[in-house]
């Protein structure tokens, strides 16, 4: 299984980015999926992570900004960012918890960092 992001870039303030998370591979379910971002010198946060029961969880500093969603069929969730604020400035990283069938195991995946920047 493979999880590859897309989407990113430079914005200004109060622009929107969508940036969205496919897992590819065969034989697997996923279980939640979801954004973690890491700033300079800070350490990794979550930003928004989707489950399969439509449960969601947002950072607090995002709410009301940041709306993440799936696409199943695609085993994709967007996560659409919209009042960009400079402290939004991160790179930001897919992951997902996903059920392996062949394995019978679940298994937390990264995919590679995308970078957003957020300044006039």
């Amino acid at each position: 299984v493979q999880l590859q992001a897309y989407g990113g870039g430079s914005v200004q303030p109060g622009g929107s980015l969508r940036l969205s998370c496919v897992a590819s591979g065969s034989a697997f379910s996923v279980i939640n999926m979801g954004w973690y971002r890491q700033a300079p010198g800070k350490e990794r946060e979550m930003v928004a992570v989707l489950t399969n029961r439509e449960r969601t969880s947002y950072l607090e500093s995002v709410k009301g900004r940041f709306t993440i969603s799936r696409d199943d069929a695609k085993n994709t969730r967007y996560l659409q960012m919209n009042s960009l604020e400079p402290e939004d400035t991160a790179v930001y990283y897919c992951n997902a918890d996903i059920y392996l069938f062949d394995a019978f195991k679940r298994q937390i995946y990264w995919g590679r960092g995308t970078q957003v920047t957020v300044s006039s």
